[in-house]
């Protein structure tokens, strides 16, 4: 919900996923040449300690030292719901290995996992977290979630200066799964070893390898192999599950359930002049101008935006198809009623020729009282310097929240989980360009020769999986007010996999009075909790 990585630009509307705020990147048309990964002297030497604590004399000439798989091991309680659990936490790292059966260390991944004492890991469900970005630390998902603590807030409000409390988090799934919160790799506590490169975990099936072996590795590690399996990915997350989930089960391992976060599945869309893009926005600045009292409230607000999704869907993507032959009385009655539906003015709507960009629709909006609106949660506003500019000058649902789970987190790994490594907890992995081509599983003729496309689409990945594991079931989690991945967009996604008729009740949907990060609203937490211990239950 994945504040967080480096923002990534897939098209001309920079379509982040993760919020933290940083530079966006331009989607490379091919991966560039990557400057060599700096050296453990160099790393020191820029503030990052490489592998701080490892045993020395492991390196080979010119290679990293491979540290071993330490484990910070402690044991709680939760009593904040429907029964008391007894659970072991425990903060590590596993080494992740290169290709091939001799294949040396090339990389660690961090995590934190909370399990219940006392229980067979046969009966016990484990479920996998992590956030997006892509190169971002699962730090969000952690403090804010499912996890047996949370992290306070004032949202929607900004959450301020320290001090920052957290508390025991009633809306935990502890009591229905095992929970494993992973970093991606170069974030959180995970290093370069031995002659591993950023070039190896950087991209798009770089990172699936990444975290296939990891989970292959800790399901073994633990004796987890006949545990209930889930994953539970938020923001980039989703794209990752959708392969994630395809790969591992090309390998053997199976899983039960996906629950995706804030998704954005296929990248296609966001192509230049591709219209997809811009009619999938339209049911969210419907939800999002009923929040802040901008169109009319008649009926309910669900109601509102199903219009709006049958608007879209009918009469706007028609005109949106005839493009400049679209006759001129067509033309003023669809923006009259894209103007009803947004709270934008009639006149605002012809200007833009009928396409709004989200990034403008945050600045015109509350323009008349100088506030901006929240990219990833539009329940935030903001103030810019003046009030004149096309675009905000920054995302206030971003800075509003990103100093209170940062101070929380540490202070809570420090006295609570007792870890304290030689080595900084890195929020987002250090820059470089990630590669986005990836070829799915699943492609009709066997997948075909040549490069694979640089704007994955990992709706039929997700697919391939659910064809092959027909017991496989998605959970789809979305915010009414989250622009960053917007849910007419993951509707519209998922309804693309082409499944027979017997799976089409493996596919769930929830929305929430929320942003991007759903669980920062706590009664939509509350409510997300409780959609997900109904689908963990069901068969």
């Amino acid at each position: 919900m994945d504040p967080r990585a480096r923002l990534v630009a897939v098209s001309a509307l920079s379509f982040l996923l993760l919020p933290f705020s940083l530079c966006a990147q331009e989607a490379p048309a091919a991966a560039k040449p990557e400057a060599p990964a700096a050296n453990a002297a160099q790393q020191q030497r820029a503030g990052r300690p490489a592998n701080a604590g490892a045993p020395a004399g492991n390196a080979a000439e010119g290679e990293l030292p491979i540290p071993a798989e330490t484990t910070s091991v402690t044991h709680h309680d939760w009593t904040a719901g429907s029964r008391p659990v007894h659970y072991t936490a425990t903060v590590g790292v596993l080494l992740i290995h290169g290709e091939g059966q001799d294949a040396k260390p090339i990389g660690t991944m961090s995590y934190t996992a909370y399990t219940e004492d006392g229980v067979p890991a046969k009966s016990r469900p484990v479920t996998f977290f992590y956030n997006g970005g892509p190169g971002s630390a699962t730090i969000w998902l952690h403090m804010g979630s499912m996890g047996p603590i949370r992290v306070l807030t004032k949202s929607p409000e900004a959450s301020g200066a320290p001090p920052y409390e957290w508390v025991q988090n009633q809306y935990s799934l502890i009591d229905k799964s095992d929970l494993v919160f992973i970093d991606a790799p170069l974030t959180g506590y995970s290093r370069l070893v031995g002659k591993g490169k950023a070039t190896d975990f950087q991209g798009v099936d770089q990172d699936v390898r990444a975290f296939n072996k990891f989970i292959t590795r800790y399901i073994t590690v633990n004796q987890r192999w006949s545990s209930p399996k889930y994953l539970f990915g938020e923001s980039y997350g989703t794209p990752r599950s959708a392969a994630l989930v395809a790969s591992l089960n090309n390998d053997g391992i199976a899983f039960n359930g996906v629950t995706l976060l804030s998704s954005v599945l296929n990248y296609f869309v966001n192509s230049p002049g591709y219209d997809l893009d811009t009619k999938r926005y339209i049911p969210s600045f419907a939800a999002i101008a009923w929040y802040h009292n901008r169109v009319p409230h008649t009926g309910t607000m669900q109601d509102f935006v199903q219009k709006a999704r049958e608007f879209t869907r009918g009469e706007y993507a028609t005109a949106l198809d005839q493009g400049d032959m679209l006759p001129a009385a067509e033309f003023d009655a669809v923006a009259t009623k894209l103007a009803g539906f947004t709270g934008l003015s009639v006149a605002y709507c012809k200007q833009v020729k009928l396409r709004i960009d989200p990034s403008r629709f945050r600045k015109e909006l509350l323009r008349d009282k100088g506030l901006t609106l929240g990219r990833y949660d539009a329940r935030f506003e903001g103030t810019d310097t003046d009030d004149a500019g096309e675009t905000p000058g920054y995302d206030p649902s971003d800075t509003g929240i990103s100093g209170a789970y940062v101070g929380a987190f540490h202070e809570y790994m420090q006295k609570e989980l007792k870890y304290n490594p030689d080595t900084t907890y890195d929020l987002r992995a250090p820059g470089g360009n990630w590669d986005w081509h990836h070829r799915p599983s699943g492609l009709r003729g066997g997948g075909g020769g040549g490069q694979a496309p640089a704007e994955p689409n990992t709706v039929t990945d997700l697919s391939d999986a659910m064809r092959k594991n027909p017991s496989l079931r998605v959970f789809s989690a979305n915010g009414w007010y989250d622009l960053a991945t917007p849910f007419f967009g993951t509707e519209h996604d998922l309804a693309q996999m082409m499944l027979p008729k017997s799976q089409l009740g493996n596919v769930k949907y929830g929305y929430y009075p929320a942003g991007h990060m759903v669980y920062l609203n706590v009664d939509a937490l509350k409510s997300m909790h409780d959609d997900l211990e109904k689908w963990y239950s069901e068969k």
